[in-house]
Formats: structure tokens, C-alpha cells, sequence
């Protein structure tokens, strides 16, 4: 218990599946957090269930894609707590349930999905390393994707963003690593979430898909929130410019 107490956290996407359980988990380990998302009342919602638990969380309106808006979530985390240790970058959407393929993708699409998949980690980053080396370092975790590894057909634009996350990653790593920043990559595999509902309510669907993982089964978010928390606890303290598989096994194949 307390793996993160007197840490102050940044997670956005927080109101979504991975999301909403890692504010739970954060919570519970001490954490002081500042929760981010485009839906207010939702967003709201959770602080008080937080709060009511007897954690300590503020929610920051944020749309990932502009980064005035990280800026403002990062003063917020000062404002509120006079520093900022932690992150997780969490906040993303999907191509859809039956993206086209390259060439019929749609412009729109390309612009929408790497502008929130991979520019919003971008900016998130750019505003939190300072703010992070006031403090002599700290934790930043990015959601990536199995898809930062490996490519799957009809996804041209969520494979680019979540390739883009990785290797983005490790640029920071390299670059910050000495002066006490670690910056890592989660990449979950199928996970049950709100996002993955319209594809997993698909009984044929989602058989098949849990006969690819060697686990026989999809992932719960709860499993990709303990790992984000033990990579911005001091437990993760010699992880840097690594990317944590939590797959099932799906990418041992």
C-alpha cells in the first residue's frame, strides 16, 4: 500500500476503461491525481468517487489534441499541488469496428487519429517533462498498443500513431534518463473496454480472437492499471525507454 503516497499523477483518457481503473488504483496507493478527459461530467463523477473513498483528485476538461489544453492540465497540477511526478498517457480512440484499408482511408480519419494517438502524447510530454525536472525527474507511461510492434491490416492509422508512441518513447528516454526521467510504453493487447465493446460483443468475434492468445482469454483494464502504477512507483525505478507488453502472450507467437 501507498506505492505512490505523496506522488502527484497526470492520467488522461481517465473516465474510459484502462483509464478510470488506473485513477482507481493510483487512488488507493496514495496518490494525489489530476484526472483528464473530454466528458466533464463524467470526469466529475469520478473525482467524487475518489474523493468519497478517501482519495484526493481533481478533473481538468482536456482535449488531448491541443496543446494549450496540456499546458492548462499541467499548471492545474501545480495550482492544485505544487508539483508533478507522474503520468499516464492513456487517452486514445480507435480507427473503428470495420476500418477501410489504406488506400479508401479516409483523410479525416488519418488527421483525427494521429492527432489524438500520437500528438497528444507529444504535447502531454512537452508540458510535463519541465514541471517533472523541477523535482529532479519522475514517471511517464504511455499507452501504446501490441500495434506499436507489430502491424495488422486495415488499421494503417492506428498502427502509424501507436508505432509513433514507441519510438517517441524512446527518444525521450534517451534524452532526459540522466537527469532522473524514466519514460516507458504499456502495450496492452485486447482489453475489455468501452472502446473494444462494439468489436467483443461479437460472440464469434471474441472466441476467436481469445483462440489467438496464448492466455485463452482477453485482458481486464485492471491488469494494464497495476502495471502503469508499478512503473511510476519507485518499484519501476531502473525502467526506462522500455516498452511492457501485457498481452496475454499474444506477441510471443
Amino acid at each position: 500500500m501507498n506505492e505512490l503516497k505523496n506522488k502527484v499523477a497526470i492520467i488522461t483518457g481517465a473516465t474510459g476503461g484502462i483509464g478510470r481503473a488506473a485513477a482507481s488504483r493510483f487512488a488507493e496507493e496514495g496518490a494525489r491525481l489530476v484526472l483528464a478527459d473530454l466528458d466533464a461530467d463524467l470526469g466529475e463523477a469520478l473525482v467524487k468517487d475518489i474523493r468519497e473513498l478517501g482519495g484526493d483528485a481533481i478533473f481538468v476538461r482536456t482535449d488531448v489534441a491541443k496543446p494549450h489544453d496540456h499546458e492548462h492540465l499541467v499548471e492545474a497540477a501545480l495550482k492544485n499541488y505544487g508539483r508533478l511526478d507522474a503520468a499516464f498517457n492513456n487517452a486514445g480512440i480507435s480507427d473503428g469496428p470495420m476500418p477501410p484499408g489504406l488506400v479508401e482511408y479516409p483523410l479525416e480519419l488519418w488527421d483525427r487519429i494521429i492527432a489524438i494517438n500520437l500528438s497528444g502524447v507529444f504535447y502531454a510530454m512537452r508540458a510535463q517533462i519541465p514541471a517533472m525536472l523541477k523535482n529532479g525527474g519522475g514517471s511517464i507511461v504511455n499507452t501504446g498498443s501490441v500495434a506499436s510492434q507489430i502491424a495488422f491490416a486495415g488499421v494503417p492509422g492506428y498502427v502509424a500513431a501507436k508505432h509513433g508512441v514507441l519510438g517517441l518513447t524512446k527518444a525521450a528516454a534517451l534524452e532526459y534518463g540522466a537527469r532522473g526521467l524514466r519514460c516507458n510504453v504499456i502495450a496492452p493487447g485486447i482489453i475489455e473496454t468501452p472502446m473494444t465493446a462494439p468489436v467483443l460483443s461479437n460472440a464469434q468475434f471474441r472466441e476467436h480472437t481469445a483462440s489467438t492468445i496464448p492466455a485463452g482469454r482477453v485482458g481486464r483494464a485492471e491488469e494494464i492499471a497495476d502495471m502503469a502504477l508499478w512503473l511510476c512507483s519507485d518499484r519501476g525505478s531502473y525502467a526506462n525507454g522500455a516498452c511492457f507488453a501485457v498481452d496475454g502472450g499474444y506477441l510471443a507467437r
